[in-house]
């Protein structure tokens, strides 16, 4: 039987909002497969996409019962086995387009990348919630969270995934930061990893990535190959105007052009049915639910569940930016998802574990913890 005052203290709003961008999710996904919907209506990824999302809100619920203190006895173990998980992929893991992203266990898939998100967000939180930091972290104590960050990173490029890299990377910056770093740290490290670029382009990113920056840098390069995503991303956007084409009318969507529209560019399905007051909405709920995290994780008792949720909310933020940077082209294609909206089991999970971690937060904040 849960505690009468955590009830109270569950963060209601909280869960509107990501009630409101699911329901977005679930449109938008609807429409991009709608033509799979008609030729097999009881077994197409839109019904997969529910089911996920089934599985995600219990996960989200589950993770309430267990007080998020009790993460920090376990969160080195949970780190070991999920960097396991990412050598696994490397070596028995499943290829599909070149690239060996996930898992195939009892009839399950899932990408171990996916979730190390929350989990270096755990890790982290409860590497400087057990140290003595105050104001500013010693350099010392941020060479072991560097290396924390840096093993699943290095493992998941080399999959090869770079979204997902940069996603972990964003992260674990954004922890280590709110922790407080002085500024001639962030120079230093700006300095030493500066000349490391050159070899990471000639050395470790794929021929295809390359690519996609250079179009970021010059759109026109090559329309019909590795630019035809974003082109036909911004048709998509630009012809939803106003107001949009209405549900299921999107030309872009319904005659094939944009590619990958169940997955990164769902968004784009969203802009040309919508208009840009659809878009609108999406964006500040969206921005409301980074808000009302954050205040979660001001109103924390204690340093470990301010992480865990500055942890949590910096996943969330950091997909969004990305993603609807990536769509619009003030960002490279990289592979990332647009949280709660884009198709996708392992990516639905996480995040919602990680609502529900900043849920579990909430409900606790009457209870005091040393810091």
């Amino acid at each position: 039987m849960m505690d009468r005052r955590l009830i109270e203290n569950f963060d209601w709003p909280v869960i509107w909002v990501l009630l409101g961008i699911v329901t977005i999710g679930l449109l938008s996904v609807y429409s991009a497969v709608y033509p799979q919907i008609q030729a097999n209506p009881t077994r197409n990824l839109f019904i997969n996409q529910v089911m996920w999302l089934s599985i995600g809100f219990a996960v989200m619920f589950c993770s309430l019962f267990i007080d998020y203190q009790q993460l920090k006895t376990v969160s080195t173990w949970i780190y070991l086995f999920n960097v396991l998980l990412l050598v696994a992929v490397l070596v028995i893991g499943r290829e599909i387009n070149g690239s060996k992203r996930w898992l195939d266990l009892a009839g399950f898939r899932f990408q171990p990348s996916e979730s190390m998100k929350v989990v270096i967000a755990i890790q982290l939180a409860s590497y400087f919630s057990s140290q003595e930091i105050n104001p500013y972290p010693a350099l010392k104590r941020l060479f072991l969270p560097c290396v924390m960050t840096a093993v699943p990173v290095l493992l998941v490029l080399a999959e090869p995934d770079l979204g997902t890299a940069i996603s972990i990377t964003t992260i674990a910056t954004t922890m280590i930061l709110f922790m407080g770093v002085r500024w001639k740290y962030i120079i230093g490290l700006a300095l030493a990893f500066g000349p490391m670029l050159i070899p990471v382009w000639e050395h470790v990113l794929k021929p295809y990535q390359k690519r996609r920056i250079l179009i970021l840098l010059r759109p026109d390069l090559d329309p019909l190959g590795a630019g035809y995503h974003i082109r036909q991303s911004k048709i998509a956007i630009g012809s939803g105007m106003l107001w949009g084409k209405g549900f299921l009318n999107g030309t872009q969507n319904k005659l094939h052009f944009l590619p990958e529209k169940h997955t990164d560019f769902i968004f784009s399905v969203w802009a040309e049915e919508w208009g840009f007051l659809g878009c609108a909405v999406l964006l500040v709920l969206f921005a409301a639910l980074i808000i009302l995290s954050l205040k979660v994780a001001r109103r924390s008792k204690d340093r470990h569940g301010t992480l865990l949720v500055m942890g949590m909310t910096a996943l969330i933020l950091w997909q969004v930016l990305i993603n609807i940077g990536m769509v619009i082209g003030l960002l490279p294609v990289v592979g990332i998802p647009l949280p709660f909206v884009s198709y996708g089991g392992s990516s639905l999970i996480t995040l919602c574990f990680a609502i529900g971690i900043i849920e579990n937060v909430s409900m606790r904040k009457y209870v005091f913890h040393n810091r």
